[in-house]
């Protein structure tokens, strides 16, 4: 993912224009997965940019097993949006069932919360998705 200068240099340079991302909402019950980032910018949906030969879907397939260490068996879009609270950014979201065991990556570690919980420790924009979706 960005760091926090490059993400400070691109939006206010935005060179490629509006960049592509996908995010998995994986469920269990109440809670809902993120990733404690360790970049320390709170938590985030498991995904993240889109390579440019990627689809939405293969992106997020990738972000989802580098981050959690997942599976994903079944995802279904569930919409797609567009934030530019830190880079101009298009944004995919996926409703995700997934399979295996958690790990830890470089990015962060994954943890189980409460759906209603996550909108403050979130990032900024990702703050949508819980919106749409409660």
């Amino acid at each position: 993912m960005l760091s926090r200068s490059a993400i400070a240099t691109y939006s206010r340079i935005p060179l490629f224009g509006w960049l592509h991302g996908s995010v998995a909402v994986i469920r269990k019950g109440e809670l809902v997965l993120v990733i404690d980032r360790s970049d320390e910018r709170g938590v985030s949906f498991p995904g993240g940019l889109a390579m440019p030969w990627e689809t939405a879907e293969q992106a997020m397939k990738r972000e989802v097993s580098e981050e959690t260490g997942l599976r994903v068996k079944h995802a279904a879009q569930l919409f797609e949006y567009r934030s530019s609270t830190e880079v101009p950014l298009v944004i995919a979201v996926f409703a995700v069932e997934a399979e295996g065991e958690l790990k830890d990556s470089w990015e962060g570690s994954p943890r189980w919360l409460p759906f209603t919980d996550l909108r403050p420790r979130l990032l900024p924009s990702q703050k949508e998705i819980v919106d749409r979706l409660l």
